[in-house]
C-alpha cells in the first residue's frame, strides 16, 4: 500500500496501517532530528513529540496530497516547538530588524540575519512563527499555496539553521 492509503486507512482506525507508516519513515524522522538536535533527550523527545502529533492531526490529513511532505512538515513544527521551549539548544526569541536573536544556555545571544532569504522565505517565517499565522492565512497574504508557503518556510529555516550553524562553529 502506498504511504497515503496507510493514512488514509489509519484515519479510518487501522493500527497496522500507523504500524506500517511508523516502520517505514520513523529511521527517517530520527536521521533527519539527529542532524539538528545535539542533546539525546531532547531528540528522544521530539522524535515522539512528531508522532504523537501525527496522532492527533490524523483526521487533518487530506488523502489527495502526499505523506512525506505532511510528515517532514510536523517534524519542521516540532522541532521548531522544541527550540522555543528547550533553554538548553537555541531559542528563536525575537524578530526585528530583519534579525532573529537566539540564545544558548552557555554563549552570548547569536544574531542571524534574515537578508539572506529571500523576501517571500523572510515574510512567511516572520507570519508564521511571530504571527503565529496558519499556512492558509499566509497563502492567502502571498498569493500563494499553503503547500508552497510550508515549503518557503521549510527552505527559510534550513538556511537559518545553516548560518546558525555557522556562527555557531566559528566562535
Amino acid at each position: 500500500m502506498s504511504d497515503e492509503e496507510l493514512m488514509k486507512a489509519y484515519q479510518q482506525g487501522d493500527i497496522q496501517a500507523f504500524e506500517q507508516l511508523y516502520a517505514r519513515y520513523s529511521p527517517r524522522v530520527y536521521g533527519y532530528l539527529r542532524n539538528r538536535l545535539s542533546n539525546r533527550s531532547a531528540l528522544d523527545d521530539v522524535f515522539q513529540a512528531v508522532f504523537l502529533k501525527l496522532h492527533h492531526a490524523r483526521h487533518q490529513y487530506d488523502p489527495a496530497l502526499r505523506f512525506k511532505p505532511w510528515l517532514f512538515s510536523i517534524c519542521h513544527t516540532v522541532l521548531i516547538d522544541q527550540f522555543r521551549a528547550d533553554s538548553r539548544h537555541p531559542e528563536l526569541v525575537e524578530y526585528e530588524e530583519n534579525r532573529i536573536l537566539t540564545h544558548s544556555e552557555e554563549k552570548e545571544p547569536v544574531a542571524v540575519n534574515l537578508d539572506s532569504l529571500s523576501v517571500d522565505q523572510r515574510n512567511a517565517i516572520q507570519m508564521r512563527y511571530f504571527e503565529d499565522r496558519s499556512f492558509e492565512e499566509i497563502a492567502k497574504k502571498l498569493s500563494k499555496t499553503p503547500a508552497g508557503v510550508r515549503q518557503l518556510v521549510s527552505r527559510g529555516v534550513r538556511l537559518l539553521s545553516r548560518a546558525l550553524q555557522s556562527k555557531e562553529d566559528e566562535k
